[in-house]
């Protein structure tokens, strides 16, 4: 004797079709989503030797160096509303045997200072250069003052030089950004 499973398997599904689990949608929740991207750029990077900190032509020592790089990313009003924390890391190998003071300092187009920070770079030499690396922090009421910056002046700055000073000062660094739209 042949059954009809046909209709039994009819009643079943439409059974578990009314009495699945369905949860009720909150359209309104879309609204608190919010989109956390991470951005890492570079930002500055250098390579100095100890001839730079001293003028041949004038036998003078040069105990600061300067540099200014432009910062684009921050010009953008809609990055500038969604910034909540910067990051920024910095990598000194220094095999000059003198320390450093390395100062950073974000201006705006009217060359106002909206951010600073510096770093000091441990002595190193020649035949063991030695690695320096520093991470700042930039958040809360800091961060509106950053994201008027335009650019950022580098001040490396050595106590002493001669004709005779030897060895390197590299700089890498790079940005983190975090934003939330």
């Amino acid at each position: 004797m042949k059954k009809n499973l046909t209709i039994p398997f009819v009643v079943v599904f439409i059974s578990l079709l009314f009495f699945s689990c369905i949860k009720d949608t909150d359209f309104d929740q879309a609204d608190d989503i919010a989109v956390t991207p991470v951005i890492e750029l570079n930002l500055i990077h250098f390579n100095v030797t100890g001839g730079d900190f001293f003028d041949t032509i004038t036998s003078t020592p040069i105990l600061t160096l300067r540099d200014t790089t432009e910062i684009r990313f921050l010009d953008d009003q809609e990055i500038q509303e969604s910034l909540k924390r910067a990051e920024f890391y910095f990598k000194f190998t220094n095999s000059i045997p003198r320390d450093f003071l390395v100062n950073f300092q974000f201006l705006s187009e009217a060359n106002d200072t909206t951010y600073e920070t510096q770093a000091n770079v441990i002595t190193g030499s020649t035949q063991a250069p030695v690695i320096t690396e520093f991470v700042e922090n930039v958040e809360g009421d800091a961060i509106l003052q950053l994201t008027q910056a335009s650019k950022v002046v580098v001040s490396v700055t050595i106590p002493s030089s001669s004709a005779e000073l030897e060895g390197a000062l590299n700089l890498q660094s790079k940005t983190t950004y975090y934003l939330e739209f």
